[in-house]
Order: C-alpha cells, then sequence, then structure tokens
C-alpha cells in the first residue's frame, strides 16, 4: 500500500510489461481486425457480393458486404474509451493512471464519510465510563448490533464461543476481563501461538496430557501422570510448573474445567503433537475508537467482566513520599 492507493503486489517488473504488453496488442489487434473488415470492395457493375454461405431457409443468403458505417465507428468510439480509460485509471500492469484512483481509496473515502456520521451517534458515548455506557440500554442496543456485525462469527451470537473460540459469558478471561482488559484487547487483537511436538513422539504426549490431567485434579492414569511430569518442563515456562498460566501475557490456564480446544485426553494430546494457532485481529482501525468503546461495552456487559481493580490510593497517600517509588506516587504528588 501506498499513500492509500493499492499496488499490484508484483513479485517482478516482468508482469507489469506482460500485462501491459498484452492489453496495447489487444487493442491494436482490435483496430486491425476492424480496419481490416471495413473496407469497401468495389464491386463491378453486375457483380454481386461475395457468397459466404451456401442459401438456406428459402431465399436466405449470407454475403461478404462491408459493416453498416454506423456500427463501425461506434466499435472505434470503443476502442478510444478504451485507450483513455486506460490513462485515466489503474489497467496498465501497476500504472495507476494520470488520476490515480484506487477501489481502496474510493473504499476509503466512504468510509471516512459513513464513519463521520456514525460518530455524531456515538460521540454522547465515548467520554462515559465503560461500565456505565454497559448499563445504558440505548448504547447497549448499538453495543448488540456491532457485537452480531463483527463478532458473532467466531464467538457465536450470545457470546457463547464454541470449540477454538473463547466464551465471552464466563468469568475466564485469557488478557484478562476488566473493562481496561476487555478494551485494550479489541484495540490491539491477539496472537496466541503453541508450538506442537514439544513432549516428543506421541507416547511423550499422551504422558504429559495425563500430567495436566493429574495437575488439575481429573481422572487420569497414575504411571502415565509420573512419567509426564519431566516432560513437562518443556510446558511449565508458559503454563507455569503448576500449570495455573498467567494472564499478564495471555498463558492459558490449564488446570481448570475451561479448555478453549477440548480438556478431554484426546483433545490435550492432539493440543500437545500438533500445537495450536488462534488470535483475534486488532479491531481499533477498522472500527475507531468511539464504535470499539461500545463494543468493549457490551462485551463486558454479557455476564462475564470482571470488575476493574481499584488503585489503593489511600494506603500509597499514608507511606512517606521519600519510601515510595517515583512511578508509584499519586500524580499530584510525583509532579
Amino acid at each position: 500500500m501506498i499513500e492509500g492507493y493499492a499496488v499490484p503486489d508484483f513479485i517482478s517488473d516482468f508482469w507489469h510489461y506482460y500485462i501491459a504488453a498484452i492489453t496495447a496488442a489487444g487493442i491494436l489487434f482490435s483496430l486491425w481486425l476492424l480496419k481490416s473488415q471495413s473496407v469497401v470492395k468495389p464491386l463491378a457493375p453486375g457483380e454481386s457480393a461475395e457468397l459466404m454461405h451456401p442459401v438456406w431457409d428459402g431465399d436466405l443468403q449470407e454475403l461478404n458486404s462491408p459493416l453498416p458505417r454506423w456500427w463501425m465507428w461506434m466499435f472505434y468510439l470503443l476502442i478510444l474509451f478504451s485507450i483513455v480509460y486506460l490513462v485515466l485509471f489503474p489497467g496498465m500492469g501497476k500504472f495507476q493512471g494520470v488520476l490515480g484512483w484506487s477501489s481502496a481509496s474510493q473504499w476509503q473515502a466512504e468510509k471516512t464519510r459513513v464513519d463521520a456520521e456514525f460518530d455524531k451517534v456515538f460521540q454522547p458515548f465515548a467520554n462515559m465510563d465503560l461500565m456505565a455506557v454497559a448499563a445504558d440500554p440505548t448504547a447497549k442496543k448499538m453495543g448488540e448490533h456491532l457485537f452480531l456485525t463483527y463478532c458473532s462469527q467466531c464467538h457465536g451470537s450470545s457470546g457463547q464461543g464454541g470449540s477454538g473460540f473463547p466464551n465471552l459469558t464466563d468469568n475466564q478471561w485469557l488478557m484478562g476481563g476488566t473493562p481496561d482488559d476487555i478494551k485494550r484487547t479489541l484495540e490491539n487483537g491477539i496472537i496466541g501461538e503453541m508450538p506442537g511436538g514439544l513432549a516428543g513422539d506421541e507416547q511423550g504426549a499422551k504422558e504429559v496430557a495425563n500430567y495436566v490431567l493429574a495437575l488439575g485434579g481429573k481422572q487420569h492414569d497414575a504411571s502415565l501422570a509420573a512419567a509426564g511430569k519431566d516432560k513437562f518442563a518443556a510446558c511449565a515456562g508458559c503454563h507455569g510448573e503448576d500449570g495455573t498460566g498467567m494472564t499478564a501475557a495471555g498463558f492459558p490456564n490449564i488446570v481448570d474445567d475451561v479448555w478453549q480446544y477440548g480438556g478431554s485426553e484426546a483433545a490435550i494430546i492432539e493440543s500437545i503433537v500438533k500445537g495450536r494457532k488462534g488470535g483475534m485481529p486488532a479491531q481499533l482501525e477498522l472500527l475507531g475508537e468511539n464504535k470499539l468503546h461500545l463494543l468493549a461495552a457490551y462485551v463486558w456487559g454479557l455476564g462475564g467482566g470482571q470488575q476493574p481493580v481499584a488503585e489503593p490510593v489511600a494506603e500509597m497517600m499514608e507511606a512517606p513520599v521519600d519510601e515510595m517509588p517515583v512511578d508509584e506516587m499519586p500524580a499530584t504528588v510525583a509532579q
């Protein structure tokens, strides 16, 4: 993308010249063909035009007659139109045309215009606390429309997700479920990946899977779990030695009952052997700040949103100023 215009992703200049040459050759061939078929062949007195097909259907004949002049000039005008079009608009390889038009720039202009109209509707909620927005019936209805448009394809219309797609209505959150966490996740998106084959062969994966089940207090094979304890060290770097993961880094808890890809022995073995790769694209550029604020409020209000963590300002103020790190001081003190 260059200055907002979509540029064909040619891997070399050869394809640019190749397409441009074919386009130009097509126009020149059309001109030659039209010209060759438009020549009026003089006929001697009493001579008829050349018969191209035997008589059929009684008395119908196909003669080699020149094109009618109006028809011929119509074709010439069409060829002229194509040349003017290729000068003004894209069509000759990666040449953008003198007007610099592109479908991407047109789409962006239309989106900007529409967003400006919608922002008039969303603006009243932009400066409201996210939890207050979630409690507003009008904002909730608008957030529902946004959710059904942009999120329901993965998370379902009710937000309960499915295999491989998180449930947004429970209190288990991979990246945190406070209003700020949800909004930050929507803004930045998520890239989640677990490499496969960390436990060696399938037998090793089965041993690690049973150790994971043992960590969560679920039914397991004790001998397999014992054999998988040492192999689990390859997983502990992300999930922790106790398997509780780390919310701040987006590492899942694997000892609870919430499993995005299934918590059975077979499903865990599949995850260990094949690995997992998922994620959610960042939404800020697509939606804009005002839409995203409403959407975050709706997601928080689906039932699983967590309360924001209160900052211990009072306790910090009781401590002597010279004992507090500058980055932990209230703004008025630090200044």
